[in-house]
């Protein structure tokens, strides 16, 4: 998630405490006038604005991003801290009501209960019962308690339930841990997934010998240029086939052959311009598309392959003078991919024909 998303959850998770807070402010001031709340009425409007001020403060945090410096960016011990705070106050100041206020300490460890570590969420589960004993025997201590049973109860229904939430919170963190380290494992997983497709895929559009796009993979190519191109936007198209290519494997072997192969995608390759596509068509016939150019630019590159590939060397193999010829077309808007094909087929012809090791293009006078 990025920091904006992060911090409008934050918000949201705010804007519900809040809320609780002044669902709290609501039943505090319905509290005191009914009269369960012993106190004068400017400490009550005191105590509200003190909460609202707190409120603001960490309104503030959460709006400018301060929050995000800290170590905690969704504070959630804080706001639980300040909350059970703010709760003793109340209860410290309730009579009779007392034990129906007791629920808002309940709502506020839930709020904590998914974002605060094992030993946060105790120390919390430890003020509440700690706070409010404390409130208990130092009102039975000085013989405020209107009734100690009633008290006494309440401190161990507190009790109780404080138990069980610190047990379900131990579990439902123990579940979430569970589920986050599934949730690595199947990323993990999915990793792989993705790795091992990408490998398929690369095996399926690879030609395995020379490490060229195979036919299939280039047809896929050219036609999705072909549906994409402008209508002032002309390619190139050639097709190469090796000299004599049958006879290398016949005289020094099928090794030697797959030598000169690799050899001419290694020059190729570092004859060709970025986004240039070259394949392996098919035997020792190859097939390249150059987008947005023109008949000199192709014709250009076509004979700088063919010089490159008459100075190829091997290493410990001998095999003659290496050559290509090249037949030679142009795509236009609207063109027919097989029928481009077709003509720079017959320029390869045409090339082979009057004696290889040279380039012919579509666009040239036959009889010429």
């Amino acid at each position: 998630m990025t920091h904006n998303a992060i911090q409008r959850l934050l918000l949201k998770r705010f804007a519900l405490a809040a809320g609780t807070y002044a669902l709290a402010l609501v039943l505090l001031w319905l509290a005191f006038f009914t009269g369960h709340y012993d106190q004068p009425l400017t400490n009550v409007a005191v105590g509200s604005a003190l909460v609202v001020i707190s409120q603001a403060a960490l309104f503030a945090m959460f709006y400018s991003g301060c929050n995000l410096k800290c170590a905690d960016p969704s504070l959630t011990e804080v706001q639980v801290l300040m909350g059970l705070g703010w709760q003793t106050w109340l209860i410290a100041n309730l009579d009779e009501a007392r034990g129906s206020f007791l629920v808002f300490y309940v709502l506020i460890l839930l709020f904590g209960l998914f974002h605060l570590s094992r030993r946060a969420f105790l120390r919390c589960t430890l003020m509440v019962f700690f706070s409010f004993s404390a409130i208990t025997l130092w009102e039975g201590y000085h013989f405020q308690l209107t009734d100690p049973a009633l008290a006494a109860l309440q401190v161990c229904v507190l009790f109780i339930v404080l138990v069980w939430l610190e047990l379900y919170a131990r579990y439902v963190q123990a579940s979430r841990q569970r589920m986050r380290q599934r949730r690595f494992a199947l990323q993990a997983h999915q990793d792989t997934l993705r790795g091992m497709m990408r490998q398929l895929e690369d095996l399926v559009a690879t030609d395995e010998l020379t490490g060229l796009f195979n036919r299939r993979h280039f047809l896929r190519l050219a036609s999705r240029e072909l549906n994409t191109m402008d209508a002032d936007v002309v390619h190139g198209l050639a097709l190469i086939d090796l000299d004599h290519f049958k006879r290398i494997n016949d005289i020094h072997g099928h090794a030697a052959g797959d030598q000169v192969l690799q050899a001419f995608a290694a020059v190729a390759s570092a004859c060709l311009r970025e986004g240039d596509v070259l394949a392996r068509y098919g035997g020792e016939e190859f097939v390249v598309l150059l987008p947005d150019c023109n008949p000199e630019r192709l014709t250009s590159c076509c004979e700088r392959l063919r010089i490159a590939f008459t100075d190829v060397e091997l290493i410990g193999l001998k095999v003659g003078n290496l050559s290509l010829s090249a037949g030679m077309t142009l795509l236009e808007l609207g063109d027919d991919l097989d029928d481009a094909l077709q003509r720079a087929d017959q320029a390869l012809y045409r090339a082979k024909r009057d004696g290889r090791n040279r380039c012919a293009a579509a666009w040239e006078n036959v009889d010429a």
